[in-house]
C-alpha cells in the first residue's frame, strides 16, 4: 500500500550507472567495463520487474490507492519514472547485447523496437495526462513548485535518446523503418525539450522569488540536468543518425535528396548538444549552491526521492562523454570521467543507505496517503 511511483527512480540510477560503465571514456571497449555494465543491466531488470509487480499488485489490493496517489501534486508525477526506467533497459540492450554480442539477432533488435513504441506510447500519456491532471485536479503554487514539474515532460526527451540508439542499429536492416524512428525521436525531443524550458522559466522565478526548496524537496534541486543533458545526448545521436541516412537515395525531395543536407544536420545537431551541455552545467551550479544554502540551516531524513538525484547527473556525465568523443577534446574525457566517478559514488551512497532502511522497513513511505484514515 506504501510503494509509491518514486520507487522507479531507482530504475533510472541503476540504469544510467548501467549506461555510464558502457561509455566509459577510458577502456569502454575492454571485458570489465562491458561485465559492469551487464551486471547493472541484469539488476535493473530484476528490480523493475519486482516494482512493476508491487506496484500493480498495489492496484489491485487497494483500489482507492490509485486515485488518492493521482490526485497528489507531487507523488503523482513519478509516475513519469516508469516509462524511463524502462527506457535505459532498452537501451543498454540496444548497444550492448545486440550492438557488442550479437545476442537474440534481428529478431531481438525488432522485440526491442516494439517494447520502445509501446514505450513512447506510456511517455505521451504520461506527458499530455499528467500536464493535464495538474492544471484540473491538483492544486498548485509557486511557492511549491519544485522541479519535480519536469518529471512527466521528461519522459518524451528520454524515449526520444533510445529511438536514436534504435535507429543507428535499425539502418542496416531497413533504411524504413530506421526514418520513421529517427523522425519520431525528433518529434518527442522537440515537445519534450520547449515543454522542459517553460517550465524551467517558471522553476528560476520560483527560485528568485521564493528561494530554494525547503528540506528534503530540495534533492530535486538536479533534476533540470536530466532534461539538458539527455536532451543533448538525443540530439547528437540525432544528427549522427543523419549525417548516414542521408540523403535518401531515389528521392527526389530538396531536403531528404541533397548531398549535403545530412553534414549540414550534424553540425548543427552537435552545436545544439553543446549548448544544452552549457545549460546543464548552469543548473547544475545552481542546485550546488541552493543545496549547500538548505543543508547549513536545516536537516532532513532520508528518503526514496532522493533517487532522483542519480539519473540527472548520470546523463550530465553522459552527455559530457559523448561530447568528447565527438570533439576529441581531452578536457571533456578528463571531465567525464570525474563526473562519471562522483555519480557513482553518489549511486554507492544512496543504494546501501535504501538497502539498510528496506531492510528495517522505515523506509515505505507515501505522502498520498498521510491524511487519510486507513480503517
Amino acid at each position: 500500500r506504501h510503494f509509491t511511483p518514486a520507487w522507479f527512480a531507482m530504475n533510472m540510477g541503476v540504469g544510467v550507472i548501467s549506461i555510464l560503465f558502457a561509455n566509459f571514456p577510458y577502456g569502454p571497449q575492454t571485458a570489465p567495463m562491458k561485465a559492469l555494465s551487464a551486471v547493472f543491466f541484469f539488476l535493473n531488470i530484476f528490480l523493475f520487474l519486482l516494482f512493476l509487480a508491487a506496484s500493480l499488485s498495489r492496484y489491485i489490493l487497494f483500489p482507492d490507492v490509485w486515485g488518492l496517489m493521482l490526485a497528489h501534486p507531487m507523488q503523482s508525477l513519478y509516475l513519469g519514472c516508469f516509462p524511463m526506467g524502462a527506457v535505459t533497459l532498452i537501451n543498454v540492450a540496444v548497444t550492448l547485447f545486440y550492438g557488442e554480442y550479437g545476442f537474440g539477432g534481428n529478431a531481438f533488435l525488432y522485440t526491442l523496437w516494439g517494447l520502445w513504441w509501446l514505450d513512447v506510447a506510456v511517455s505521451c500519456l504520461c506527458c499530455w495526462g499528467l500536464v493535464h491532471v495538474m492544471s484540473t485536479i491538483h492544486e498548485q503554487s509557486l511557492k511549491t513548485m519544485t522541479s519535480i514539474w519536469l518529471l512527466p515532460v521528461v519522459t518524451l526527451i528520454v524515449a526520444s535518446s533510445s529511438g536514436g540508439t534504435l535507429a543507428l542499429a535499425l539502418h542496416p536492416l531497413s533504411e524504413t523503418h530506421a526514418l520513421v524512428t529517427i523522425t519520431a525521436s525528433i518529434f518527442l525531443v522537440a515537445i519534450g525539450l520547449t515543454l522542459a524550458f517553460m517550465i524551467l522559466t517558471l522553476y528560476l522565478l520560483r527560485l528568485i522569488v521564493h528561494g530554494p526548496p525547503p528540506g528534503a524537496s530540495v534533492v530535486s534541486s538536479f533534476v533540470p540536468l536530466g532534461p539538458m543533458g539527455q536532451a543533448g545526448f538525443s540530439v547528437l545521436l540525432i544528427g549522427q543518425a543523419l549525417r548516414g541516412f542521408l540523403p535518401v537515395q531515389g528521392s527526389t525531395s530538396l531536403f531528404l535528396g541533397d548531398a549535403r543536407v545530412g553534414e549540414i544536420v550534424y553540425v548543427a545537431c552537435v552545436c545544439i548538444a553543446f549548448v544544452l551541455w552549457a545549460l546543464a552545467t548552469m543548473w547544475l551550479a545552481f542546485a550546488l549552491l541552493g543545496i549547500q544554502n538548505v543543508v547549513r540551516r536545516t536537516r532532513f531524513p532520508f528518503r526514496i526521492p532522493f533517487w532522483g538525484m542519480i539519473f540527472p547527473n548520470g546523463v550530465y556525465a553522459n552527455l559530457t562523454i559523448s561530447l568528447y568523443r565527438t570533439f576529441d577534446v581531452r578536457f571533456f574525457r578528463i571531465f567525464g570521467a570525474i563526473y562519471a566517478g562522483i555519480t557513482f559514488v553518489l549511486f554507492v551512497a544512496v543504494f546501501t543507505t535504501t538497502v539498510y532502511m528496506v531492510y528495517n522497513g522505515i523506509i515505505f513511505v507515501a505522502p498520498c496517503l498521510e491524511d487519510i484514515d486507513m480503517a
